[in-house]
């Protein structure tokens, strides 16, 4: 009897594909842990978190080694075959009752690799949230509110819905200061009131180019944008340097600027109501 080739195919052959096993599962490891840490430091990210990715990489490595090797020795193919097929169908069971959380590891990844926020970044959604991103995981995105509260949204809630991302490139944004004056008031001091009190705000942001400087532009530009039922409505384009100064600047011109109208008579509309009392009708006297 030979056994050089019993030898081979029972023991050198296993022994090949698991060192094989090991070997690619090692390389696709580093470029895998390689690739992770320069995301997480472009996305201030912990990369601790995607550590269960290369240990998953490293188990379905290792499954498929034992399938190849219990369909190369013909008295385990047998066995092989039924157990595969019950994992088949305890991994279709699985696969059906997670759905919703394999859907959020792809939306997490596909958050990491475009980018559409990052950590940071001040962000608004449909739905009404709005704060800074705060951290971003495989299965949720938490945002902390301007109520210091986390708003904890699921990853593929959030990659279909429609972000507004006042961080995206440059963090500098501009406020509107909207105003609605009276029809009787003077546009020109009301638009010169806006322009200096918005000029001297310190945290206002010069936004012109050299070519607008140069000419002479205005620093605020105030237009009138349309007309109301009582009110001529003017707005003031006010640069920051990010939204949260912008949001207090802004806070800070609506009381300023209402002062300065006070004092110089520009008046704010607001709705008149007429009430009229009718007199009790008098009973007509006895003679």
């Amino acid at each position: 009897m030979n056994i050089e080739p019993v030898y081979i195919d029972y023991v050198i052959f296993p022994l090949a594909i698991l060192a094989a096993a090991f070997i690619v599962s090692r390389v696709i490891r580093y470029f895998l842990k390689r690739f992770v840490r320069k995301m997480s430091a472009s996305m201030k990210l912990d990369p601790t978190k995607y550590n269960f990715l290369m240990n998953a990489m490293n188990f379905i490595i290792l499954i498929v080694a034992i399938m190849v090797i219990f369909y190369h020795i013909p008295e385990l193919k047998q066995y092989g075959v039924g157990i595969f097929a019950s994992a088949g169908v305890l991994a279709a069971i699985v696969g059906f009752a997670s759905q919703s959380a394999f859907s959020n590891i792809v939306s997490g990844i596909f958050i990491v690799l475009f980018k559409p926020f990052s950590v940071g970044d001040h962000i608004s959604l449909s739905g009404g949230n709005m704060g800074e991103v705060e951290d971003i995981t495989l299965r949720h995105t938490v945002i902390k509110n301007y109520e210091n509260r986390r708003i904890v949204i699921p990853n593929s809630i959030i990659s279909n819905d429609t972000i507004v991302n006042s961080s995206l490139n440059e963090d500098k944004t501009c406020m509107h200061i909207v105003f609605g004056i009276s029809y009787d008031s003077d546009i020109d001091l009301a638009t010169k009131i806006i322009q200096e009190e918005a000029s001297k705000h310190p945290s206002m942001l010069d936004n012109r180019s050299a070519e607008d400087k140069k000419e002479g532009k205005d620093t605020i530009i105030v237009r009138l944008v349309n007309f109301g039922d009582s009110s001529v409505n003017l707005r003031a384009y006010v640069w920051a340097e990010d939204p949260m100064v912008g949001f207090v600047m802004k806070c800070d011109l609506h009381k300023s600027i209402k002062k300065r109208f006070d004092d110089e008579g520009i008046e704010i509309p607001f709705p008149y109501r007429t009430i009229v009392y009718k007199d009790q009708k008098q009973k007509p006297q006895a003679v």
